[in-house]
């Protein structure tokens, strides 16, 4: 049966890779939809994504990739198809409206499996989009013994990604391992600047003269995971703390969808701690 399939492959940069690599492709005889390469010049390190379509052996495919590139080198074939996710909510509704209503009327291409919330706010729109939603109540809880019910309804629906859209809760060392680079915010800031809560008003009593948002993967270091995408508008002395957090929400929304967009089509490639994306 012919497929459509994604090769990612990230090795140490050296002479003829990209000739090596659809050489390979060749062999197997896959058609090459698209490819895009870049090099990190500081490391030297090579990555490439490339879109095959045709009749896969992805064993002996992986071997000969394997058998061919220098020592060091990572590959995985990734099938291009619609992602599942889940959504991590606490109050604000703007971030989650924008992926329902996107995923509704199919300008973004994704499953969602449901939507968790640490309050009950946001259930009624959840629940109009036909999605299911979860109540995790954090009351009384320490944070651990709350992300490990976070996580134990996360792992019911195996989700791809988790997407945290205004998620106001920092999670723990644990949670985060059990997802290495699968779980994406939105922050409400142009990181490094602002890190934290209250992003917003802080941004104003500075006197900034642009605000943003970046989405990222989380670690264990707030606000400092991996950047997928970031964007800003300007302001100016005109502006409220109030009225420059209602004109951050659109770029908010607009920087996760995007950034969820790119994700999702396997052009992101976390190194280090930063991203290449192709």
């Amino acid at each position: 049966m012919i497929e459509t399939k994604i090769l990612l492959t990230e090795c140490p940069d050296s002479t003829g890779l990209v000739a090596k690599i659809t050489n390979i492709c060749y062999k197997h005889q896959l058609n090459i939809l698209k490819n895009s390469e870049f090099v990190e010049n500081e490391t030297k390190r090579f990555f490439m994504r490339t879109e095959l379509e045709g009749i896969f052996n992805d064993q002996t495919l992986l071997a000969d990739l394997q058998f061919t590139l220098p020592e060091g080198s990572s590959y995985q074939l990734k099938p291009k198809a619609r992602k599942r996710i889940v959504i991590l909510v606490t109050k604000e509704a703007h971030c989650l409206g924008d992926i329902l209503m996107k995923t509704y009327y199919g300008g973004l291409d994704v499953e969602i499996a449901a939507v968790v919330g640490n309050h009950d706010s946001l259930r009624q729109l959840t629940e109009r989009f036909d999605v299911p939603f979860y109540l995790v109540s954090h009351e009384g809880l320490t944070r651990v013994e709350h992300d490990k019910l976070l996580a134990e309804k996360i792992d019911q629906y195996n989700p791809d990604y988790i997407v945290l859209a205004k998620y106001m809760r920092v999670l723990n060392p644990e949670f985060v391992a059990r997802y290495p680079n699968r779980v994406v915010n939105i922050h409400h800031s142009f990181l490094p600047a602002f890190i934290g809560a209250k992003p917003y008003q802080r941004a104003y009593e500075r006197g900034v003269k642009i605000i943003g948002a970046t989405a990222h993967f989380i670690n264990n270091e707030l606000d400092e995971g991996p950047i997928i995408m970031q964007n800003v508008i300007n302001v100016d002395h005109t502006y409220t703390a109030d009225a420059m957090m209602r004109a951050g929400r659109d770029v908010e929304k607009t920087v996760l969808t995007r950034a969820l967009e790119l994700v999702f089509d396997e052009r992101v490639f976390v190194y280090q701690n930063k991203t290449i994306i192709l």
